[in-house]
């Protein structure tokens, strides 16, 4: 060793302690066994102590993988009512838009056939041979959406039921002008109202909601609510009988005494106006909850009636002529003040 240290250039495997042939047996057994033999992709791989050791092999750790294990079985999958799903209402909704489809395409289609063709007033529908043709137009299934159909269809039956009820207020007048005669007043006075009123109420209250819910004008819903409210105060005095305007409660009650015939009819005549008063409460509280579901305002009806009133030829030739004739009054005025100046200077 100490020649090794002094010398560190001499000849290696004269003083190299590494050069016995044991030793290199004892390093390249240790690396042929511990290097060249492991294969760590080998199935069942197991590694060798290195040189010098027991000679015995050490199993390699055996690891599980960090799975837990459910304690339980999970119950089994039931069907709770949440989750079934109806479908039969589906389908009913389903049939009701089919429906209105194919009410949508008829109507469209009638209207599309009418444009080639003028549309022929149907009521009152009266013989060929009476002098006096229709004098509307009336459908409802071309008209009136389907959604409100049935209520154009019950204002309708109201109207008939009223003008019904004049007729036996008529009768009922008579009947009670035979046996009493002061009703003479009255008597006259259902003879007008069942000519007046029955076309008028017409005209005015029934014909005004046929055209709002044809076209959905704000316009025709104000003149309805206004003649109807006032048709529905009308109706209740003539319910009560207060007075001679119509029979009713008192003069029926007052007449059932010393005549039980003509009383027992002035009764349903009064019972008819009383059925006919509740009636246009119903409904006028039902049309006005339609009328505010649509949206519809009083400024609408207002644009809707100046829209309207422009639009009428009267009204339209009427300005065109006031305004050419203050027109020409302008036009002369300036031409007599022009001479008038010039012949004063």
């Amino acid at each position: 060793m100490s020649d090794y240290d002094s010398n560190p250039f001499a000849d290696p495997e004269a003083v190299n302690p590494f050069a016995d042939p044991s030793v290199q047996q004892a390093a390249r057994g240790n690396r042929q066994a511990g290097l060249d033999d492991y294969n760590p992709f080998a199935e069942g791989n197991q590694t060798k102590p290195a040189a010098g050791n027991t000679g015995q092999t050490i199993p390699p750790p055996q690891s599980s993988p960090a799975i837990m294990q459910p304690s339980s079985d999970p119950p089994p999958y039931t069907q709770t009512p949440a989750q079934r799903v109806d479908t039969s209402e589906l389908e009913r909704r389903q049939q009701e838009l089919e429906k209105k489809a194919e009410e949508l395409a008829r109507k469209e289609q009638e209207m599309k056939n009418m444009q080639f063709q003028d549309r022929q007033n149907n009521w009152p529908p009266l013989p060929k041979w009476f002098p006096v043709g229709p004098c509307f137009y009336q459908d409802f299934s071309v008209d009136i959406p389907l959604e409100f159909q049935r209520t154009v269809k019950f204002i309708y039956y109201i109207w008939m039921f009223y003008s019904f009820t004049l007729f036996l207020n008529f009768l009922g007048s008579l009947a009670y002008f035979i046996v009493d005669s002061d009703g003479g007043a009255t008597f006259g006075l259902s003879i007008l109202w069942l000519i007046l009123f029955t076309p008028c109420s017409f005209i005015c209250w029934y014909r005004p909601l046929y055209k709002a819910f044809r076209s959905d004008s704000s316009f025709n819903f104000f003149v309805f609510f206004f003649i109807f409210f006032f048709q529905f105060c009308v109706c209740v005095l003539m319910c009560l009988g207060i007075t001679d305007f119509s029979v009713g409660w008192i003069n029926a009650l007052k007449t059932v005494g010393p005549n039980i015939g003509a009383g027992i009819l002035m009764c349903v005549v009064a019972l008819f106006f009383s059925i006919c008063a509740a009636a246009m409460i119903i409904l006028l509280i039902k049309v006005h909850r339609i009328y505010r579901s649509t949206g519809a305002s009083f400024a609408k009806a207002q644009q809707e009636f100046a829209t309207g009133v422009m639009k009428n030829e009267a009204v339209q030739s009427g300005v065109a002529n006031a305004a050419s004739s203050a027109a020409q009054g302008a036009v002369r005025g300036a031409a007599s003040q022009y001479g008038t100046g010039g012949g004063k200077y």
